[in-house]
């Protein structure tokens, strides 16, 4: 089985085809590859934005999100796992996040691919804030990506 590399974090722009690549050739048995795509919007909470910018810590969000693949990884039979995950100034329509999943078969490669995004989405160490309509603001996780999250408790 060819190795693919787990956790990603970049300035650069995720090219989404050529990660859908790695994920399925991965190897082994794989009959189902789950892919998601954050896109950055125009507009945050009826505000339209500019720009999002992220910042981390870097070598401890590796760390924990690689934390949290593995637990999808106990979880489910995945065959592989890959988190991209952008981080500095992104402009509406570009790709924030992308995550994928897979395995044998894709019940598997769904419920992984929605547990880490659940994760990401509320838990993940970064910080996100707006700029637009010249004021920024700070992002907080919403009470329905929480419920959603919860669920996986």
């Amino acid at each position: 089985m060819k190795s693919v590399e787990t956790v990603i974090i970049t300035t650069l722009a995720i090219d989404t085809n050529a990660e859908t690549k790695a994920v399925s050739e991965a190897g082994g048995n794989i009959g189902a590859v789950v892919t998601f795509s954050g896109i950055c919007r125009a507009d945050e909470k009826g505000g339209k934005i500019s720009a999002l910018f992220l910042e981390h810590y870097p070598g401890m969000a590796e760390q924990e999100i690689g934390k949290h693949v593995e637990e999808a990884n106990r979880r489910w039979p995945l065959l592989a796992a890959r988190v991209v995950h952008r981080v500095g100034r992104i402009e509406p329509g570009e790709t924030i996040v992308f995550v994928a999943t897979a395995s044998a078969h894709r019940e598997a490669a769904f419920q992984a691919a929605e547990f880490i995004m659940d994760y990401l989405k509320t838990s993940a160490p970064f910080w996100k804030r707006t700029e637009g309509g010249g004021r920024e603001a700070w992002v907080d996780a919403n009470e329905k990506d929480e419920r959603a999250a919860a669920r996986w408790k």
